[in-house]
């Protein structure tokens, strides 16, 4: 986390809320499409595996953001 602000201690806790906030999306996102996957696989439908696909297109860009973020900081030290 870069703060270019050295007295804007808000600035630093906003940078790391919305760190946090994409690995809390994940967790949620991960939540919300468990009923459409056990509809896919259990029942057979259809529409619900188009949205476990979408869901999970959704992780896959949430997770490289988050990993770019994570090299980024590591670099940064």
């Amino acid at each position: 986390m870069r703060v270019y602000f050295q007295n804007n201690i808000y600035l630093a806790y906003k940078l790391k809320n919305q760190n946090m906030e994409k690995f809390s999306k994940v967790k949620e996102l991960l939540a919300s499409v468990e009923a459409d996957a056990e509809k896919f696989y259990n029942s057979g439908n259809n529409a619900a595996g188009t949205r476990v696909r979408k869901a999970m297109q959704d992780l896959k860009v949430l997770a490289q953001e988050i990993r770019a973020e994570v090299t980024e900081k590591k670099n940064a030290k």
